[in-house]
């Protein structure tokens, strides 16, 4: 049994060595190849991912690994290490800083711990469901009970047009104070420290979202599939700062 003091000590190990490593990628001329589902991958994916499962094996060599660019490792382990080395690879390498590495450890299939890591920024947050911090000061995400307050994000609103009800989240469009496209894993980060209300994300993959959950809840938010069910077997994010979740599930539904 791992102490979890050990655990996010190790997370955060596991962030900083490969932050460090995509710090020598970001804005410098990196060949870009298209995976099969026509994604961008560069070799900083590639060697953060590598350097991260290579730490991991050697640290704790009896649990699994999950990981967006080179698969998984002991799949039947009771502790899962789920790895997304460069969530926004297209913001990557456009030279912004709306990406990140995300982190998430996963106990009998359940997150019990998760990391936003923003190399550039030096911003580490990591949530256990519990509590949440950002480079070790406790964050909180902010009380917004009136929509038309609110401040929504999503990643990409062409998503919403191709996966999700378009004209519905329109309405919620409508609604709200501003809506923005700050989104990848950095959107989420925004909700968790009190800066935004919503973040969606209308489809995602295991490795986009585990992470994002110990997070959103450390922080007090609230964190749903796009229809208001369990986010560990959906297929779709949305968070928010909890009072008006059941409003926005409403509307987009």
């Amino acid at each position: 049994m791992n102490g979890q003091d050990e655990l996010k000590s190790f997370a955060k190990e596991l962030a900083m060595a490969s932050g460090n490593l995509i710090k020598n990628y970001w804005r410098t001329d990196i060949n870009i190849e298209t995976k099969a589902d026509e994604s961008p991958v560069t070799i900083a994916d590639k060697k953060s991912e590598e350097l991260m499962r290579e730490m991991i094996m050697k640290q704790f060599p009896d649990h699994g690994i999950l990981g967006e660019e080179f698969g998984e490792h002991n799949k039947d382990a009771e502790y899962k290490w789920i790895l997304d080395p460069i969530d926004g690879t297209k913001s990557f390498i456009c030279g912004t800083v709306t990406f990140g590495t995300l982190i998430a450890l996963t106990k009998n299939h359940q997150p019990v711990l998760g990391v936003i890591n923003q190399p550039i920024l030096d911003e580490f947050l990591i949530g256990d469901n519990e509590t949440a911090e950002l480079n070790g000061r406790s964050v909180k995400v902010r009380e917004c009970s009136d929509l038309s307050k609110a401040i929504l994000l999503t990643t990409d609103h062409l998503n919403v047009e191709k996966y999700q009800k378009i004209k519905k989240f329109e309405e919620l469009i409508h609604k709200v104070k501003l809506y923005r496209q700050w989104g990848d894993c950095y959107g989420y980060y925004l909700v968790a420290t009190g800066y935004a209300d919503i973040m969606i994300d209308p489809i995602m993959s295991i490795w986009d979202m585990m992470a994002l959950i110990p997070v959103i809840r450390g922080a007090g938010g609230t964190i749903t599939d796009y229809h208001g069910s369990d986010p560990v077997h959906g297929a779709s994010i949305i968070a928010t700062g909890g009072k008006i979740h059941q409003e926005v599930i409403s509307i987009l539904n």
